[in-house]
């Protein structure tokens, strides 16, 4: 995978963006539970009192609650408040909003105030006060507990007035006796009986409570739509970004594999098979862009979601992280047990779907044959293996995956169990509140998702793994015909002229020279002939002409430059290349035959197409040369195949012509009329025959006669018939007695 990141280069930015967008995505995911954890604990339980700090009190109880302090506290208390005289009060919203300013006296919180860092010094003096004051039976058993304590002359008297009557050192104890008693208490407990306290002060001043609490959860609720909301933007661009650029990164891939292709000689075909080409172009591609988007989108969340749901679980409660270890070690042990098993299918997946695209392909070209010959059913049972094959694996990797998600699922709400289990028991002994329990649920499984994304992304990087594998293996081949890096030119004042020098070659993988010491010359305005058995060698020669191989031994000179010295698309430009057997393209007529040169006019197309013998059929078609061609030319005959082939070469105007039996599927007649007029055209070119019927280079030139791949004649039509054995032979078979002697 990593050998092919290095084009992603251009996809930095929007990459780099997308990261920015999921910590942004991830930060508003984490804020949501502990919202919904405020609005239950607040919002619900607490009345909307966020802190066990009252907003407002009346000076009475105010001065009550100061008693319970020390001097420093008390002096730090004061300096957050400010003292409404009600006598003198001019600010008529503040009458309105503290309806008890009419009689008594209040303090007001400054709006500065760190009212967290004041809730820890005045949580247990107002939790004292009021169990000291209130009609609870809670705090009458205590009021009654203290009473009994004191003297007999004390008895009926308010317990706040003893107090108050008290020096500053009995106090100090009393306090003392107090806060040993409120440690023992759970923290939660304390602040929530406080701010009971302080909801029977705000309505005792007039405060609106239960207008308060709608307040406090409609504007948390509002917090959370905006939250869920910018989330959601965050999101839509990611996807959006995400699938943009993994489709960029596709593109380039199959950009890359196809100009690598083109590259390739036809070694590299060999080696990699034309049907792995086309499914490392595909298939292969298509895996590795579906991993990118999962890993723009999913992966690079995951570890962010996972590592701030561990810090927010933990701030919520930290007596419950063994859960989250529990949920974490269940989770990457049948990540580890999934990814054993399904790793290796995936290699194979890959390979069978090359061997099915492999047989498709050869019964789908094959068609004609296999019909002929009556092998339909075996063809299919060929086909029934391989596609049974590629069924069975991916069946296996089908289930595996489809097993691990319900997993994944049971161990998920398996925790959830869990936590409500051990919340429950933390709510009962006052150690929890409920919003902290469905917090700390919600970040678990945050977490536990966030390990389902990785497993399921280390279920699908296997198989792009593989894929990516074998993209880099097309992107790192070396061709074995290429450019040189200081490429020479040709000379201009030659053109046309070939020399063959002391040439063997043999295939990679064969043991054998197929072509040894092969030594001529082939100049401008002449013909040369290649003739022999099949298996000679003769087709073998002129593809080492434009390269389609390299020679083994020896070398190949056009215009006195060693061919693999000069650029391949200068060599090509050269060259007017028929194959032995036609290829069309799917277009028109005149697509092409303006293959080869798209500026070539409609002069010089009818001009081809006339020397190529095609105008009589082309004439005939209602639309002429813009008469559609079907893929491969299968709406046309062998033999106008091989016309337009032909066409499409002397198109080019160019100054070697290779023609590989290309004459093969022409009537006599049509041979004949071409030659003639061919012969016409290339007056000044070079050009090379191979053939099989002697009748088509009777009047060459320079006819080569090739056996095992070695030159075992050289001359005219009549010198070899005096010196060549090998060509009388082949002569007597094409020709009666009376066509040797007039010839």
């Amino acid at each position: 995978m990593f050998k092919i990141i290095k084009y992603l280069k251009q996809s930095l930015p929007a990459i780099m963006l997308i990261i920015l967008l999921l910590m942004l995505q991830a930060v508003c995911d984490l804020s949501l539970p502990d919202y919904t954890s405020r609005i239950i604990n607040v919002g619900v339980q607490q009345g909307g009192i966020e802190y066990a700090v009252p907003t407002a009190i009346r000076k009475e109880e105010f001065e009550n609650i100061l008693m319970f302090l020390n001097r420093e506290e008390k002096q730090e208390v004061l300096n957050h408040y400010e003292w409404i005289n009600h006598e003198d009060i001019k600010n008529e919203k503040q009458r309105q909003k503290y309806p008890i300013l009419q009689n008594e006296d209040i303090y007001i919180l400054k709006e500065d105030t760190d009212v967290k860092a004041l809730e820890s010094i005045l949580a247990k003096p107002i939790l004292t006060n009021y169990l000291l004051t209130a009609n609870t039976e809670e705090a009458k058993q205590i009021q009654v507990g203290l009473q009994k304590n004191l003297p007999q002359n004390l008895q009926g008297i308010s317990l706040l007035e003893i107090l108050k009557t008290m020096d500053e050192k009995q106090l100090e104890l009393i306090r003392n006796q107090m806060n040993d008693q409120l440690n023992a208490m759970p923290e939660s407990i304390i602040l929530q009986t406080a701010i009971a306290s302080i909801k029977m002060e705000y309505q005792t001043i007039g405060i609106n409570v239960d207008q308060l609490q709608t307040n406090y959860i409609a504007f948390a609720g509002l917090k959370m739509l905006g939250i869920a909301l910018l989330s959601m933007i965050a999101t839509i661009i990611v996807g959006f970004l995400g699938a943009r650029t993994s489709a960029k990164f596709a593109k380039t891939l199959r950009h890359e594999v196809y100009q690598k292709t083109l590259s390739f000689s036809t070694t590299e075909f060999k080696k990699f098979g034309v049907a792995s080409l086309i499914t490392r172009t595909t298939n292969d591609i298509q895996q590795v862009q579906q991993v990118m988007v999962f890993t723009l989108r999913i992966l690079f969340y995951a570890p962010i979601i996972g590592v701030g749901g561990v810090i927010k679980a933990l701030s919520a409660n930290s007596s419950m992280a063994w859960i989250i270890a529990v949920a974490v070690v269940t989770v990457m042990s049948l990540m580890v047990v999934m990814f054993g098993l399904i790793m290796p299918k995936f290699k194979m997946v890959q390979k069978q779907i090359d061997r099915l695209n492999q047989v498709t392909r050869e019964i789908l070209t094959g068609i004609p044959v296999i019909r002929a010959f009556s092998t339909q059913k075996k063809e299919e049972k060929r086909f029934d293996v391989a596609n049974k094959n590629l069924r069975n694996t991916s069946l296996f990797v089908g289930r595996a995956m489809g097993v691990m998600m319900p997993t994944m699922m049971l161990v998920m709400n398996s925790i959830s169990i869990l936590i409500v289990w051990k919340g429950s028991h933390g709510i009962n002994d006052g150690i929890m509140q409920v919003g902290d329990m469905l917090a700390f649920i919600q970040y678990t499984m945050q977490i536990v998702m966030s390990f389902l994304m990785v497993s399921m992304f280390s279920i699908m990087f296997p198989r792009a793994n593989v894929s990516a594998s074998r993209i880099g293996e097309i992107l790192e081949e070396v061709p074995v015909v290429r450019n040189k890096e200081n490429p020479k030119t040709f000379s201009k004042r030659i053109q046309g002229l070939v020399e063959f020098k002391n040439v063997s070659f043999r295939y990679p993988d064969s043991d054998e020279d197929v072509l040894t010491d092969i030594t001529f010359t082939a100049e401008p305005g002449k013909t040369t002939a290649f003739i022999g058995s099949t298996g000679s060698g003769k087709s073998t020669l002129v593809n080492l002409i434009p390269r389609f191989f390299d020679v083994t031994e020896g070398e190949i000179l056009v215009d006195g430059v060693n061919i693999q010295d000069v650029l391949l698309e200068d060599l090509h430009q050269k060259i007017g290349f028929v194959p032995q057997k036609g290829i069309l393209f799917s277009g028109t007529i005149l697509s092409n035959i303006r293959y080869g040169n798209d500026q070539t006019t409609m002069e010089e197309v009818e001009k081809a197409a006339q020397i190529a013998q095609a105008t009589s059929f082309i004439a005939e078609k209602k639309e002429k040369y813009d008469s559609i061609v079907a893929q491969g030319g299968t709406n046309v005959s062998g033999g106008q195949k091989q016309r337009l082939s032909i066409a499409r070469a002397i198109a080019t105007n160019p100054e070697i012509y290779i023609f590989d039996d290309s004459f093969s599927a022409l009537d006599f007649k049509t041979d004949h009329e071409l030659r003639k007029a061919l012969k016409k055209e290339t007056a000044n070119a070079t050009v090379l025959i191979v053939a099989q019927r002697i009748n088509t280079i009777l009047h060459a030139d320079q006819i080569i006669v090739l056996n095992e791949g070695k030159i075992v004649g050289k001359g005219t039509h009549k010198e070899l018939l005096k010196t060549c054995k090998i060509y009388q032979e082949i002569a007597e078979s094409q020709l009666t007695k009376e066509e040797l002697t007039n010839e």
